[in-house]
């Protein structure tokens, strides 16, 4: 039965341990091994820490008692309900510690990789639609001309790929911020996932942000987290940002070799959100080398990953990638690799109006009253020494530099020409030989 949490399509709770669609073994030693490191004794305990209805809990408990690793307690927990204890046999210990040698992995139970396709199918990122009025409602702080809210707003409904490139200091970062924000719902994203008898966490909370805890009320007669399958967190989508420190190896699975267990590379955390490489060409690696490795899953909408073993696999690719860059494309790329991004924007300075504009906003924001002459004085001296080129980030830092020296000098906030000089020397370092 479909239902919706959120307004998300819910992965449905396994009502046995059939429907988990794990292999018996496998979720007989995680009860085991979690039993073993946590000690755990109490069905309610486990059930919740597996991430599994109390009645498949019960189950696997019961099918691990037919095979004399488990054995009830004989004492019924006063405090629980009148609950039965269970503990490990002998033989149901070293069957745990046999299974921790070869992975580590105990808690949660994964959910299959070709299940977990199907759910990322049901909350895709291509499912979204994104309007003008939640574009400009997630950048109301930015001052963007319409025509680059008319570009961007295409490109993020498609769920493709966007290049934005341009100077510096335009907003690009804060324009794929607001990207994000515009997005605004909410996904399920598996704690770990399953595929060939290995295992994979990706659920991270450095990435993701839950959305909802369910916790059940045991007196209550409608469990809320029954209504759908527990080894999933109900998340905000999730937004990865990397810049100067992407290699190609993050975009690998990571494998721990202590605990032989692997954890999804950055790419597949972001599934169902937005992935961020800011500063494109400021990497080790070439930028042509970086868009190569996307090529695969930006065409297809799969991505390929390796176990140790070099047995490879498809796993879905289902994110908004956006490359921000202060380079111009034709620099980095080749034709072949620009064909391949979907969408492609200029993000350019503001015009002198615009810029003004942004001027006087932060200016109010910051409580520093406008000044005429200081600002003629700006626009008619210290701009042509540049070429009148204008930049979203110069309001912001001139401003920020003169509320500064205000202070040192313990005089009311003000704009002035010497104070525009003083903040303006800071902006720019000015060329010169420094003797050794």
């Amino acid at each position: 039965m479909n239902m919706q949490v959120s307004g998300v399509m819910a992965p449905p709770a396994p009502r046995s341990m059939e429907d988990t669609g794990l292999g018996m073994v496998m979720m007989r030693d995680i009860l085991l091994k979690t039993m073993f490191r946590m000690n755990l004794d109490q069905v309610t305990e486990l059930s919740r820490v597996l991430c599994l209805p109390v009645n498949v809990t019960q189950e696997l408990v019961d099918q691990a008692r037919t095979q004399r690793l488990v054995q009830a307690t004989g004492t019924l927990h006063a405090n629980s309900g009148g609950e039965m204890g269970y503990e490990l046999t002998d033989a149901g210990k070293s069957r745990a510690l046999d299974a921790l040698s070869q992975s580590e992995y105990y808690g949660a139970m994964p959910i299959p990789m070709a299940v977990y396709g199907e759910q990322v199918k049901r909350q895709s990122i291509r499912n979204t639609q994104v309007t003008r009025d939640m574009l400009t409602g997630a950048m109301g702080h930015l001052i963007l001309p319409d025509e680059l809210l008319g570009h961007l707003g295409p490109a993020v409904s498609a769920g493709r790929s966007i290049l934005m490139y341009g100077p510096p200091g335009n907003g690009k970062s804060s324009i794929s911020n607001g990207i994000r924000d515009a997005l605004g719902d909410n996904i399920f994203v598996p704690r770990a996932i399953e595929y060939s008898g290995q295992v994979i966490t990706v659920y991270d909370p450095i990435v993701h942000t839950v959305a909802e805890e369910l916790v059940d009320d045991p007196n209550s007669l409608r469990r809320t987290s029954n209504r759908y399958d527990r080894r999933y967190v109900l998340c905000e989508r999730p937004t990865v940002v990397t810049g100067g420190e992407l290699t190609l190896s993050m975009l690998d699975l990571v494998y721990n070799p202590t605990s032989r267990t692997y954890q999804a590379p950055l790419q597949m955390k972001s599934t169902g959100g937005i992935f961020i490489v800011d500063d494109l060409g400021r990497q080790a690696e070439p930028p042509q080398a970086l868009i190569n490795r996307w090529i695969v899953p930006l065409e297809e909408n799969k991505d390929i990953l390796a176990l140790q073993s070099g047995e490879k696999f498809e796993v879905p690719f289902d994110t908004l990638v956006i490359f921000s860059t202060n380079f111009h494309p034709n620099e980095i790329f080749d034709k072949a690799a620009l064909r391949r991004i979907f969408f492609k924007i200029k993000v350019d300075g503001p015009s002198q109006e615009d810029y003004l504009k942004i001027f006087a906003m932060v200016a109010r924001k910051k409580k520093i009253p406008l000044n005429e002459e200081a600002l003629i004085y700006l626009m008619k001296h210290k701009y042509p020494t540049i070429g009148n080129v204008y930049a979203n980030y110069q309001p912001v830092f001139l401003i920020d530099q003169m509320i500064s020296i205000c202070d040192f000098e313990g005089i009311p906030y003000q704009m002035t020409p010497e104070l525009i000089d003083r903040a303006w020397a800071n902006m720019f370092v000015r060329e010169e030989d420094i003797v050794h």
